[in-house]
């Protein structure tokens, strides 16, 4: 009778999950990014693009969900800021963050793939004013340049944690320096070592969480351009979070 009584007690307890599991927000759910990179109306040079930033893996490590809040930092001319506009969905809302107007950007926001997008035109030190608290933010190939701008990257980082809810999550990818060439040589080889990007973002109080490996090529000598490199260039992927 005991276990009887026990069976009845998990088959009641699954099936009253399986009943709240229907009213489940979307936020909890992740997107199926293969078929978001498969969209018909996606562009050509967004395809290139994802070849070389091996876009699943990228997408799958910085894990979007629907109905996320979004600030993608350097967001340049939006490639970033449409995968993350199509990967949070209609219910979602994403930023794309640059320090002054981008007109390729401007002109694919008006694209209905953005329509859950907008531009932030905001300093890096100073970029999430007047957001709502943000569920991830994504900082992807532009660490580098506030190495050789006018930019506090203390401030800024400060400023990345704030803009965060408790929980959430910055994704930082980039070129990679030698670790003896630190924060050095962003306007010589757009690079930066991963070792001050971890650094610097701790001091900032951000957990570090997890890397990835997917874009790492340990038989670059990290000691030329990135743009002229004769191999591919070494590139870290790097996840923190905001402590709850």
């Amino acid at each position: 009778m005991v276990r009887q009584a026990r069976q009845g007690a998990l088959v009641a307890a699954l099936a009253a999950l399986a009943f709240l599991a229907q009213f489940a927000p979307a936020q909890v759910r992740a997107q199926d990014y293969a078929a978001i990179l498969a969209a018909s109306d996606r562009s050509d040079a967004d395809r290139q693009t994802d070849q070389r930033r091996n876009a699943l893996s990228l997408l799958t490590f910085i894990g979007p969900k629907t109905g996320w809040k979004v600030l993608d930092m350097g967001a340049g001319a939006g490639y970033s800021t449409e995968l993350m506009a199509r990967s949070v969905g209609p219910d979602g809302k994403v930023w794309g963050q640059n320090d002054k107007p981008n007109e390729k950007f401007e002109a694919r926001v008006k694209t209905p793939a953005m329509g859950n997008a907008a531009a932030q035109i905001r300093p890096f030190d100073a970029p999430a004013a007047g957001l709502p608290p943000l569920d991830l933010i994504t900082f992807l190939f532009a660490y580098h340049d506030t190495t050789f701008m006018e930019v506090d990257r203390a401030a800024m980082d400060k400023a990345l944690f704030g803009a965060l809810k408790p929980g959430g999550t910055l994704v930082v990818a980039d070129h990679s320096a030698r670790p003896e060439d630190d924060a050095k040589v962003g306007k010589l080889y757009h690079r930066i070592a991963e070792a001050s990007v971890r650094s610097e973002l701790e001091a900032a109080g951000f957990r570090f969480v997890a890397s990835g490996d997917f874009l790492r090529n340990p038989d670059d000598p990290r000691t030329a351009i990135v743009f002229r490199s004769p191999i591919k260039v070494d590139e870290f992927v790097l996840r923190f979070e905001k402590p709850r």
